[in-house]
Formats: C-alpha cells, sequence, structure tokens
C-alpha cells in the first residue's frame, strides 16, 4: 500500500490510505496517520475529498505535504473511527 511521511511539529507521520469505504464511495477517501511504533504508536483518521484522481493510493501522491499537514490538523483519534475498530 502506497505510503507518504511529512514532518509536523517536528514528528515524523506516516501516511496510508485506509481500506474502509463510505457510502460515498469514490468521492471520500480516509488516510490513517501513524506516529511512532509499538504500544507508544499514535493513530489519527482523516477523510477528504479528493479533486483530482478518483483512484485512492493516485490521489495521496497528488497530496501536497501542506495538505497532508492540515488534514491532520483536522483528523480524529483512531478510537473514534471505524476504520481504526475504536480502538485506543
Amino acid at each position: 500500500m502506497p505510503r507518504r511521511i511529512i514532518e509536523a511539529d517536528g514528528e515524523q507521520w506516516g501516511i496510508t490510505v485506509s481500506g474502509r469505504t463510505t457510502q460515498y464511495l469514490k468521492d471520500e477517501f480516509g488516510l490513517i496517520f501513524t506516529r511512532g511504533v509499538g504500544p507508544d504508536r499514535e493513530q489519527r483518521v482523516a477523510r477528504y475529498s479528493p479533486l483530482g484522481a478518483k483512484s485512492r493510493e493516485l490521489s495521496l501522491s497528488q497530496l501536497s505535504d501542506a495538505e497532508l499537514r492540515d488534514l491532520l490538523a483536522h483528523s480524529q483519534p483512531s478510537w473514534t473511527a471505524p476504520e481504526m475498530g475504536y480502538r485506543r
């Protein structure tokens, strides 16, 4: 699965597309932001509507680092997202 890495507030975040589809199919995609490893790992989820490509992987590659940082700033904790099974 394609992955991007950005730096936000001095921390590195890995970004992957979520495998979950919503009722909006190709009009809304989910991204999973991950920081750290093991039990101290933090994960956040954001959904966005792509303006260009309707393929998840291609759409992720077309987002700029600034756009990804903005999505991270508006993301939700993993325990509030169905993509992550509502787990902490």
